[in-house]
């Protein structure tokens, strides 16, 4: 009896330090937990034990309790009920993780951003309607179902929920699990940063700034940091601190799961290179420019209609929602939602130059600028765009370039072979074979590639 009292004090010893050690994290994992499953019900619309079964069954965020009120539209999450956090869902700006003290009585009035509702009566991709069901001369259609039936292939394993092949602006294949459709949001995380760098290409194309010019920011006058150019900060190479450690308390949690103002966050933090020597990847880089939007837009409201207005549903992608902070200031580093058929759009308009139905959005020359690889980042990064230029996928072309996300979202563009093709899921394209599902899509459009 004396030793089963002594383990039971040790356990509970044991899990009180173990409580006090990981108290802080408590709060990043109930804000993670609660932004996440507000986004997927109120964005998404996905059930919450689908989600807590799936997307949220992983290291600690498995731990956090999520209660959901559909009525106003929030959700509060909790580690075994403490550090309770919430989310509130705002019509147009999606789901708003409210900092730690702050309550949803706290908040003031938010402005919505001007949509355009009308889509084009086209078929897909140049619209909405059903696609062009015509067969392409030299495409081998069975050799298509194969390679999406690769991408499927382990469920279990490779996780892979969507998948979509556009050759030469026509659909060739697209598959989804129980659960998802050509309609169902998904969220790109760090793809979106690829739709912040657009829209400097696009202020860069209309002449209202050039990437070489310096960030302007109060903040930084004065000091060494006033050197930092847009170029800088979307090749991330500024040489500002910022640790991009989602396993612990870091900058870029610190940043996504406790601030009111994400962008300023990664302003506030202090120069330890040379603009242009380190390449360092870090999300507080990409919220820079998202907040340094606000320098080229007349008040709030033409900051927030500027992405959708100017891409966004200029090329029809009108299932995406850029979701902001609290200071409504656009989430660019991670949190832009769109179906995979419009995620495919953002990578056609690449695949054309920068032209939509006729429309250009931005220079043919910004193509060759985010696929120039940036110093230091041995060929595999451009400007917000990854690269395929060291080879890395052996068995894919080394034009490749792609929006890259968060387990293996990803919108690959392939010029040499008229491709843009989009997978999303659950895991790392060492697990989904990226390089196989490719190099097969490959295979079935040209027999004699390899």
């Amino acid at each position: 009896m004396k030793w089963f009292k002594r383990i039971l004090v040790i356990a509970a010893v044991a899990i009180t330090a173990a409580l006090y050690i990981n108290y802080p994290k408590l709060t990043l994992i109930s804000g993670y937990s609660a932004k996440y499953m507000g986004s997927s019900v109120f964005i998404a619309n996905h059930k919450q034990k689908y989600i807590e079964e799936n997307d949220s069954f992983i290291p600690n965020i498995k731990f956090a309790s999520n209660v959901i009120n559909d009525t106003i539209k929030t959700v509060s999450a909790s580690v075994f009920g403490f550090q309770k956090r919430e989310a509130i869902f705002k019509k147009g700006l999606g789901v708003i993780l409210l900092p730690i003290g702050v309550k949803e009585a706290d908040l003031g009035p938010f402005l919505v951003p001007n949509r355009l509702s009308a889509p084009t009566e086209k078929p897909y991709p140049q619209g909405y309607k059903a696609p062009i069901d015509t067969l392409m001369s030299g495409v081998n259609y069975a050799q298509i179902e194969k390679s999406l039936d690769l991408v499927f292939s382990d469920p279990m394993v490779q996780k892979t929920r969507t998948a979509l092949i556009l050759y030469k602006g026509q659909l060739l294949g697209e598959r989804y699990i129980d659960g998802f459709s050509p309609e169902t949001p998904i969220l790109g995380w760090s793809m979106t940063k690829s739709i912040m760098a657009t829209l400097y290409g696009i202020l860069e194309y209309r002449g209202v700034l050039k990437v070489s010019d310096p960030v302007k920011l109060t903040h930084w006058k004065g000091d060494k940091r006033a050197s930092i150019t847009i170029n800088d900060l979307l090749r991330m190479q500024s040489g500002l601190a910022f640790e991009e450690n989602y396993d612990d308390i870091s900058d870029v949690t610190k940043m996504l799961f406790n601030a009111s103002d994400m962008g300023q966050i990664a302003i506030d933090r202090p120069s330890i290179a040379i603009p242009g020597v380190l390449w360092s990847y870090s999300s507080g880089t990409t919220n820079i420019l998202s907040k340094y939007l606000n320098a080229f837009s007349e008040d709030k409201q033409a900051y927030l209609n500027f992405p959708y207005v100017s891409l966004i549903d200029r090329i029809g992608m009108h299932s995406m929602i850029l979701e902001t902070d609290m200071t409504q200031n656009f989430v660019g580093s991670s949190y832009g939602w769109a179906s995979t058929r419009d995620w495919a759009k953002f990578g056609q308009l690449y695949l054309n130059e920068g032209i939509w139905e006729g429309d250009r959005l931005f220079d043919p020359q910004w193509i060759q600028y985010i696929t120039t690889p940036t110093k230091a980042s041995d060929g595999e990064y451009g400007a917000h765009f990854w690269l395929n230029a060291s080879g890395l996928l052996k068995d894919v072309p080394r034009d490749m370039y792609s929006a890259n996300g968060h387990d293996g979202q990803r919108v690959y563009i392939i010029p040499s072979k008229d491709l843009v093709i989009v997978r999303t899921g659950l895991e790392e394209n060492s697990n989904y074979r990226a390089n196989d599902f490719i190099a097969a899509v490959i295979a079935a459009i040209d027999q004699n590639s390899f």
